[in-house]
C-alpha cells in the first residue's frame, strides 16, 4: 500500500483532473442517455452497461474493505455500508428499473469504470489504510460530521431516486418524446437526479471529514455540472417558452 504522502499526490491529481473535466465537458457531450450519439463507438444496451460500469467500484471497494485490518471497527464499517449502498442501487437495482431501450458506448463505459476503480481507491485507500489509527473510532458516529454527513448522505440519496423515477415515468411504453420533468426538485433544477447525487456525496464528504471524499464530491461536480448545462440547453430548444418560464437552474436551485 502506498504512504500517506503518496496519496495526498494521488489526491491532488484527481482533484486537478477533476477540473480539466469539467472544462473538458463543456464542448464535448458524454454520448450515453439523452446524449446518445454512434460517434462513440460501439455499443451495448443500457441495462448491462449500467451494470458494467458501475458495479466495479461496489467489488473494489469491498475487496478494500475485506483485505483490511480495519475491516471489524465500527465507524469504517458504517462508512463502507453507506458506500456500498449506493452503488448496489446503482450498479443493480437502477438498471433493472430502465424502461427505454438505449445503448451506452462502451467507451463511455471503460471511462466510467476507470474513474470508478480510482474512486474505491481514494475513499478505501483512506478509509481503510490510510487514515492515522484512531481516526475514526465508535465514537465517532456520535460526532456532529457524521450525523450532518449522514442526514445531508440520504436526503441526496432520496432526491437522486425520486428523480429517477419521474424520469423513467415521463413515457408511456413505446412513446419516444422528450418531455420536461416536473415535481420534486424538479421544481428547482432541471436535473435533479444530479442535484441529488453531487448532494450525496458532499454527505459522504462530511461523514468521513476527508479530503479523499471531498475529492469525490468535486468530481461529482465536474462530471455532472456540464451535462445538466446541456440538458438545459436541450430543454430550452425542444420547448421554448414552456421550459423557460419555468426559470429553473440547471443543477444547483437558485445558484447554477
Amino acid at each position: 500500500m502506498i504512504d500517506l504522502h503518496t496519496f495526498n499526490i494521488f489526491l491532488a491529481i484527481m482533484a486537478a483532473v477533476a477540473v480539466v473535466v469539467f472544462v473538458a465537458l463543456h464542448f464535448v457531450e458524454a454520448g450515453y442517455g439523452m446524449m446518445y450519439t454512434r460517434r462513440w463507438g460501439p455499443t451495448v444496451n443500457n441495462r448491462l452497461g449500467w451494470v458494467l460500469m458501475e458495479a466495479p467500484v461496489f467489488v473494489a471497494m469491498g475487496l478494500l474493505w475485506w483485505f483490511s485490518d480495519r475491516r471489524s471497527e465500527l465507524a469504517p464499517l458504517v462508512m463502507f455500508l453507506l458506500f456500498e449502498l449506493h452503488y448496489f442501487q446503482r450498479s443493480f437495482v437502477f438498471p433493472l428499473l430502465i424502461r427505454t431501450r438505449g445503448r451506452m458506448p462502451l467507451s463511455i463505459i471503460v471511462m466510467g469504470v476507470t474513474f470508478n476503480v480510482l474512486n474505491a481507491l481514494m475513499q478505501g485507500g483512506w478509509i481503510f489504510y490510510l487514515s492515522p489509527a484512531g481516526r475514526y473510532p465508535d465514537a465517532w458516529l456520535g460526532s456532529w460530521q457524521f450525523i450532518l454527513g449522514t442526514v445531508v448522505f440520504f436526503a441526496g440519496m432520496g432526491i437522486n431516486i425520486h428523480s429517477d423515477s419521474v424520469i423513467r415515468n415521463l413515457r408511456k411504453p413505446g412513446d419516444t418524446r422528450h418531455y420536461i420533468p416536473r415535481g420534486g426538485m424538479f421544481r428547482y433544477v432541471s436535473s435533479a437526479n444530479y442535484f441529488g447525487e453531487f448532494v450525496e456525496w458532499t454527505g459522504f464528504a462530511i461523514l468521513t471529514w476527508s479530503w479523499a471524499g471531498a475529492v469525490f464530491a468535486l468530481w461529482t461536480f465536474a462530471n455532472l455540472a456540464p451535462r445538466a448545462g446541456k440538458i438545459h440547453a436541450r430543454y430550452t430548444s425542444e420547448f421554448g417558452d414552456e421550459f423557460t418560464r419555468l426559470k429553473l437552474r440547471r443543477i444547483i436551485p437558485y445558484i447554477y
